[in-house]
């Protein structure tokens, strides 16, 4: 675990708008279009419209104060945008 207040804050946002993609993906959008209940997406949507901003809000600490390279910027942009992604992210460079 890490002791950075930095990447602890980071990483926690990270899980936590990749579980709500999930959500949003496997979940929501199912019951929108099979169930006919389109607020699961409204809800489940708006939700992870807030993580993804705070995802982002988050990173810029990485960059600025660790001094991150630039380069991994395509990484977190590549985590943020498909299924699973920010668990593998968490996993390779926030451990």
């Amino acid at each position: 675990m890490t002791t950075d207040p930095i990447l602890r804050r980071f990483r926690t946002i990270a899980i936590a708008e990749g579980i709500s993609f999930l959500v949003l993906l496997f979940i929501a959008m199912p019951l929108k279009y099979f169930a006919d209940m389109p607020m699961a997406v409204k809800v489940v949507g708006w939700a992870h419209g807030v993580l993804f901003i705070g995802y982002w809000v988050a990173a810029v600490p990485l960059f600025t104060k660790l001094k991150w390279e630039a380069e991994r910027i395509i990484g977190l942009g590549l985590a943020s945008i498909l299924p699973f992604g920010t668990f593998v992210l968490e996993r390779k460079w926030l451990r």
